[in-house]
């Protein structure tokens, strides 16, 4: 008589904490691949929206002609959020204190860091999520597998001749937990890691168009204040 040592017939067969265990462990990951499918799409977007509008921001078109552009979208995202924000702080300030052109910059300037802050802030929306999954499903599946293999040995000493084939089922069934615990983790660390250093590098790029923009309106406030 042969033992069914399937990994269907092992989880059906486990108990009651190491089921609920496993359930949890395969919730998480579904969570984690749904948010890592959305967040990827979310990221790839930002991306090419940055390059699209870097692209048309220096092909010469006027700055003013650009915001009158973005004024007439309703979801202004990534550098063209960062632009407009940044511009209609400048024109505002020229508008209210027409003397101080050159001191406007620093309006301007936070004006842009606070719409980058949103930027990021979404971008990095749940992430904390994924690093959770990478750091805790290890453990919990070690719970499984530590509940498991207790139970198995509680059961062992209660029997008069304890085989092999006895005890490897429910240290079996133990092994699983700590496995899908690591199917968990390994593509939430993953995705955590891919996507931290995506939107690091989409921050590198937000502040490096505050600090061409700032000078690029400072030379436009002194030109300006010339023809004035």
């Amino acid at each position: 008589m042969t033992t069914d040592l399937s990994i269907f017939k092992l989880i059906m067969d486990a108990s009651l904490v190491v089921k609920i265990v496993m359930a949890l462990l395969v919730l998480a990951s579904l969570l984690s691949w749904t948010l890592m499918l959305v967040k990827s799409g979310a990221i790839s977007s930002t991306q090419r929206n940055v390059a699209k509008f870097e692209e048309r921001f220096w092909s010469g078109v006027s700055l003013n002609s650009l915001y009158e552009e973005l004024s007439q979208k309703v979801n202004r995202r990534g550098l063209e959020r960062i632009f407009f924000d940044g511009f209609h702080e400048y024109k505002r300030a020229l508008n209210t204190d027409p003397g101080s052109r050159l001191s406007v910059t620093d309006s301007v300037q936070r004006a842009m860091r606070v719409a980058a802050a949103k930027e990021v802030d979404d971008l990095e929306q749940n992430l904390a999520f994924l690093a959770t999954v990478g750091s805790t499903s290890p453990y919990v599946g070690l719970f499984g597998t530590v509940w498991g293999i207790m139970n198995s040995f509680i059961s062992l000493g209660q029997m008069q001749q304890a085989t092999l084939g006895v005890v490897a089922p429910g240290i079996a069934e133990a092994l699983i937990a700590t496995a899908i615990g690591l199917f968990a983790a390994i593509p939430a660390v993953i995705g955590y890691n891919r996507f931290s250093d995506k939107i690091d590098r989409l921050v590198v790029s937000y502040d490096n168009f505050r600090e061409e923009f700032t000078a690029l309106l400072e030379r436009h406030a002194v030109a300006q204040r010339k023809a004035a």
